[in-house]
């Protein structure tokens, strides 16, 4: 179980832009991992309510679950490792495995027998380090939804934007309001839900 906080800036792509980048950063199309988060919630959206989230993250046959919940300086994140067999519990009936993740959800006050899978979102990332900071490129999948981003994180809110504010410039991409892939998938979910 680890607990870190995470300083992030993103920015939605076009495919082209995505490419650009892929091609200035010395990024392989091998170089891309394929992940899957399965998102969970409350039929009440308890944890949203809280500005939380809540994901079970499948990579190279491990699986970790995520409590992301707001910090003074960027997010919270509490991940616990668990089994196969924990994971597909979880998807299949919304019960969170013993450990530091339940530990954290009911210290938020919300029910932890009403969770249930909403779905899944499948990316292929890229991570390098450039200048000392890490940039991800993201192509996520989910629903009908096809979408390429930008993220950099790093330790420090100055270093994070300072460089993000760099790689938009120098490559001529627009700041494009962008929010998490998680609220990006709800609102999506309900946007289909609502025809």
């Amino acid at each position: 179980m680890t607990r870190e906080i995470e300083i992030e800036a993103k920015n939605l792509l076009t495919k082209d832009e995505l490419y650009r980048l892929q091609h200035y950063l010395s990024i392989e199309d091998n170089q891309f991992v394929t992940q899957t988060n399965h998102y969970f919630e409350t039929s009440n959206f308890d944890l949203k309510e809280k500005k939380s989230a809540l994901r079970i993250r499948e990579k190279n046959g491990q699986y970790v679950i995520t409590l992301k919940q707001p910090n003074e300086v960027g997010l919270m994140e509490t991940n616990q490792i668990v089994s196969k067999e924990e994971a597909e519990q979880m998807i299949e009936t919304g019960k969170l495995p013993d450990g530091e993740v339940k530990v954290d959800v009911k210290a938020l006050s919300v029910p932890l027998n009403q969770f249930t899978c909403l779905g899944s979102l499948t990316t292929s990332r890229a991570e390098v380090t450039y200048k000392n900071q890490l940039v991800v490129l993201d192509i996520s999948q989910y629903f009908d939804i096809v979408d390429y981003e930008l993220e950099i994180e790093g330790t420090s809110i100055e270093e994070v934007n300072s460089l993000f504010e760099d790689i938009l410039q120098q490559h001529n991409i627009p700041k494009r309001p962008t929010m998490n892939k998680i609220v990006r998938f709800f609102e999506r979910k309900q946007q289909l839900q609502s025809f």
